[in-house]
């Protein structure tokens, strides 16, 4: 059977309260069930709502939208990067998203900043972000893990192999399982950021769905989450309107990325990234 497509099988609820990473200053987040961050993508080309919030009034309002639907965390990126996107320099991304960072932090959102960029990642600290969420873990720019570690921020470290249509994407992990090899992969790239400086307690990890992985894997991956949890660090997942939720038993990709996330949250993850909030936030709240 093609595991692709087949409903997945009940996860035991975990007993463990996902810990969620120390932020900067008094910002904190919820510590007794996990979060949701909502995407809020401030560019013209990113797969599901590009250009939609490309300016800055229409990003602030659709980001205190989702703040007032239930969301703990807006995570903002100016750099889109589904398939065969076209990369840019920190500064225009920082022109992009500086102003809409600025205005959510001076709110009091915990902002979460989606950038490759170190200088991007430095900017974002100074204008009050609270996590840099980098889908590269460290490894696009060589100067990341640095100034992560020089700041107060939390980061995330995606499993990272190359962007999405990048001639370095490849899909072969060797006979491991799937999971065990994304595991041992992102460890390697959380073990360069503590020699960097950054400290174990702002760490999240991300398996990174949909980055270097066929629909196949990504379904395989999404039932064996628990396994980034033994890593001992927050856990951040990220399957929200990809492609491989095109095979889902559900139709529509939101109602998709809810069965997920129900999922995760049995598994013990730490939060979810997602488009949709209202649905999100019962389920995370109510626990349905």
């Amino acid at each position: 059977a093609d595991v692709s497509v087949l409903p997945l099988p009940p996860a035991p609820a975990s007993s463990v309260t996902p810990a969620p990473p120390t932020l900067p200053g008094s910002l904190t987040l919820p510590a007794s069930r996990a979060a949701i961050m909502g995407i809020l993508n401030v560019t013209p080309d990113s797969f599901s709502d590009g250009g939609r919030y490309a300016d800055a009034p229409a990003a602030l309002a659709h980001a205190r939208a989702m703040v007032a639907a239930g969301a703990d965390l807006i995570d903002v990126g100016g750099e889109s990067t589904r398939p065969n996107s076209t990369r840019i320099s920190a500064d225009e991304e920082w022109a992009r998203i500086g102003a809409v960072v600025e205005a959510l932090a001076a709110d009091g959102v915990v902002v979460s900043v989606d950038t490759l960029h170190a200088a991007t990642a430095r900017e974002a600290a100074r204008a009050g972000a609270a996590i840099i969420n980098d889908v590269s873990g460290g490894r696009w720019d060589p100067q990341m893990n640095a100034a992560v570690a020089k700041t107060s921020c939390a980061y995330v470290i995606q499993h990272y192999r190359a962007l999405p249509g990048m001639p370095e994407e490849s899909f072969d992990y060797g006979e491991q399982p799937i999971a065990v090899a994304l595991r041992e992969r992102v460890a390697s790239q959380v073990r360069d950021a503590l020699e960097a400086g950054v400290e174990p307690e702002r760490i999240i990890v991300d398996p990174g769905l949909g980055f270097s992985l066929n629909n196949e894997q990504c379904w395989s991956l999404v039932a064996s989450l628990r396994i980034f949890a033994e890593l001992g660090y927050p856990v951040l997942i990220g399957a929200s309107r990809k492609r491989f939720l095109g095979q889902s038993p559900l139709s529509d990709r939101d109602e998709a990325t809810l069965d997920i996330s129900r999922r995760a949250l049995l598994d013990g993850m730490w939060a979810v990234r997602v488009h949709a909030i209202d649905q999100q936030a019962r389920l995370v709240r109510a626990g349905r």
